[in-house]
């Protein structure tokens, strides 16, 4: 075997390697002076870069991640596993979490939104449950620039491609536009799964000499140093970083997800602890599992399954190659273990074992490569409280009079607002999507969450993802606030309770004073939010250093959140429903445009103070809503976002091909303000007056009438907007379609 020549101890520190691999010289000297009091070798500095790195120890943002409320009455995991877990009755629960692959994403589109997909996929099936939904969250640049229309194209299809591949329905999700996010684009992945509460697990190897065993893919050099190329910026000309991006085969993640789940439910008594190899591959997952169960660890690195030749113990511990997992059995359980999975076709072979004395011991080839205290990677990286301080276009938003738009011709302006691309149909990217595979969906994209039915009850789920970062980027505590509120409305407005979310948290550098200052304001507001509508924080991920050449993204803490339908008869979408039903706006309606699509679109820019959310005003509205809807008094409900009332309309006429006739009292520029905590529902004329009663206590608007004629009619107090719900439908529909053919 050929032997690979590394740098010695000496030249690590005197040459600063560790440098280019994440680690401060400040973090260098404590391992080298405190933790081993020796100098690192090679693999033990790469070790600790990865696992010290912001992925993988948050060590920019542990600090902020306290401010999240975590605990609740149905929650039965919190962040700390692969995944959070919600009790849903019945010894059911539903397991969920989201992960952000931004930055590989943006060097190879298709494989970094494929192996996004594969992985939160693992996070799910790794805690015993069987993933039932995918759902994503992209930003992209603007359509007008070539790059990013390939990017978008390469994402949609590395997303589509896994899923499909695997059987997973992809369900739900948001796309949105804006210039900041050109040269690093979002990339968001949200799974789904259901389990009985006695298949729950844990990521823990524990038991004196129990064993170790590695199952799936081999283990080739792709997604090397993945976590802390993850953990820094972009540089211009450095879109080469290939390496650090894995490949991913979902038949191959298929066979490891039945084998797992066989595994979890039929030979529960042999398994102690199971968890992925996801960010920092076989180092990550080992360490971690030992250190949450106080033990130690030995691996042989000789007995780690190759695809490749000649690999060092580096490579093999820091390789993110897809398709892996890590499991501790009960020892003389490793024949049971192996022909359960080779009748999948699979690897599993014992790579280790546990010991009871806190150090991790790596051998290769007979020697032994690294010996450190366990804790030490997994859990004492240092955690830093950065400098923070407002940015200066914040009090500049502060001083600005409140912009109000110049709407002479609100009929253009709403078609125009239709093709704009962050509000446009998403058709032509969610149809490439197998969102009815498995047959559990009721509502599939397009509405304001995504619906599955639990199959043998008649209870459903439903859930979505939210954010909209311009807000955020005009007052990052209200912008998170709103965030967390606007995907609670979604999921009322399908008729369930909210229960819990998981975030994915993407900002810019936590280095810059100012870059910390949005991350710990949205926090805030986050955690704000979810105290008051009761929706704890179960799991997530922080993805930070998202900026290229020193431009930051818009602060975008994307918000999964899952709600449970107690009877599916209730469930309720966005399209109006038949001639005839009353038309009602829920919430008041204020000149609220600062940070507005329609800002954007007449001015080129967004800026401005940002009007605050009442949340107990928020809180009140979605639960009386939601008692409206599961007392069936509700035919149809759609919260208002992107362009308002007038594109809320419009919406609710594309579903069934209705039309309405509607009085709007309120100046034209109004139909297109962004005031939060508004609904727009249709209601029965049979219900009308328990409708009424039920929300007396609540602004209620009654609009107008559905209609039979397709045709949507707004009376303004001096004109009156009339256009075919077809004309409009093909705008909304067409726009996108017609940016990603257009030659840039």
């Amino acid at each position: 075997m050929m032997t690979v020549l590394e740098p010695t101890p000496q030249e690590v520190k005197t040459q600063q390697i560790y440098l280019e691999w994440g680690l401060t010289q400040e973090e260098y000297q404590l391992i080298e002076d405190k933790i081993l009091k020796r100098m690192p070798n090679y693999t033990e500095t790469g070790l600790f870069a990865v696992m010290w790195s912001e992925h993988c120890s948050y060590k920019n943002s542990k600090v902020v991640l306290k401010k999240f409320p975590t605990s609740g009455t149905r929650v039965l995991q919190g962040p700390g596993e692969g995944a959070g877990i919600v009790d849903i009755g019945d010894n059911q629960a539903v397991v969920f979490k989201a992960e952000s692959h931004n930055h590989p994403s943006a060097i190879e589109p298709l494989q970094g939104a494929a192996t996004g997909v594969g992985g939160i996929i693992r996070d799910i099936f790794s805690m015993g449950a069987e993933p039932i939904a995918m759902l994503d969250s992209l930003r992209f640049g603007e359509l007008t620039d070539s790059r990013m229309k390939y990017i978008a194209e390469e994402v949609v299809a590395g997303i589509s491609f896994y899923g499909n591949c695997i059987g997973i329905p992809t369900v739900g999700g948001e796309v949105a536009f804006d210039p900041c996010y050109q040269g690093n684009p979002l990339v968001n992945a949200m799974c789904v799964g259901l389990i009985e509460h006695k298949d729950i697990q844990k990521g823990q190897a524990k038991g004196e000499g129990n064993p170790v065993m590695y199952v799936g893919a081999k283990t080739g050099r792709d997604g090397i140093h993945g976590a802390t190329f993850a953990s820094e910026e972009f540089v211009d000309g450095e879109e080469s970083q290939r390496s650090a991006v894995q490949v991913g085969d979902p038949f191959m993640e298929k066979l490891l997800m039945d084998a797992c789940l066989e595994l979890i439910r039929h030979h529960a008594d042999i398994l102690v602890g199971i968890q992925d190899m996801g960010a920092a591959g076989l180092v990550s997952s080992s360490s971690e599992m030992a250190s949450k169960a106080g033990s130690g660890l030995v691996l042989n690195l000789d007995q780690v399954p190759q695809r490749e030749t000649n690999m060092t113990p580096y490579e093999m511990m820091l390789s993110e190659s897809q398709e892996r997992m890590l499991l501790c059995i009960k020892k003389g359980a490793e024949q049971e273990v192996q022909e359960l999975f080779e009748s999948y076709g699979l690897d599993a072979v014992v790579i280790g074992h546990v010991t009871t004395d806190g150090q991790y011991r790596l051998y290769h080839e007979g020697k032994l490569v690294a010996d450190l205290p366990v804790d030490a990677l997994a859990e004492e990286a240092p955690s830093y409280n950065k400098p923070r301080q407002e940015p200066a276009r914040i009090s500049q938003f502060k001083e600005m009079p409140a912009y109000v738009p110049n709407v002479t011709q609100p009929l253009a302006t709403l078609k125009e607002l239709l093709q704009q691309p962050t509000i446009a149909s998403k058709k032509s990217f969610y149809q490439t999507y197998d969102a009815q595979v498995k047959t559990n969906t009721v509502v599939t994209p397009g509405s304001d969450a995504a619906v599955l039915r639990i199959k043998g009850t008649n209870k459903g789920l439903a859930m979505t993802m939210d954010c909209n970062g311009r807000y955020l980027f005009l007052d990052p505590a209200i912008g998170g606030k709103i965030a967390v509120a606007e995907a609670a409305r979604n999921i009322v407005c399908s008729g369930a309770e909210p229960l819990a979310i998981t975030d994915c948290l993407n900002f810019g550098s936590p280095d810059k004073p100012e870059g910390f200052w949005e991350l710990w304001e949205a926090a805030e507001g986050i955690a704000e939010a979810c105290e008051t509508l009761t929706t704890p924080v179960i799991s997530g991920n922080v993805s930070l250093y998202n900026e290229t050449s020193g431009q930051a993204i818009y602060p975008t803490p994307v918000i999964g959140m899952v709600g449970l339908l107690e009877d599916i008869a209730t469930v309720t979408t966005q399209g109006f429903k038949q001639a005839g039903d009353e038309i009602y706006l829920i919430g008041e309606t204020a000149s609220d445009f600062n940070g507005s699509e329609l800002q954007k679109m007449l001015e080129g820019q967004i800026f401005g103070q940002l009007t605050d959310l009442d949340l107990t005003k928020e809180q009140t509205r979605q639960r009386l809503l939601l008692q409206a809807i599961q007392k069936g008094y509700v035919a149809s409900a759609h919260d208002l976002a992107e362009g308002g009332l007038g594109v809320a309309l419009a919406e609710a006429t594309f579903e069934k091909g209705l039309g309405c006739e509607v009085n709007w009292e309120n100046a034209a520029c109004d139909l297109f303000s962004e005031t939060q905590s508004r609904f727009l529902v249709s209601v029965h004329p049979s219900q009308k007056e328990a409708f009424e009663a039920m929300m007396e206590q609540d602004k209620l608007y009654h609009l107008g009438q559905v209609t039979e004629e397709p045709v949507l009619t707004i009376q303004l107090a001096d004109q009156r907007l009339s256009e075919s719900v077809t004309t409009l439908k093909d705008l909304w529909e067409g726009a996108i379609p017609c940016l990603m053919k257009s030659k840039a």
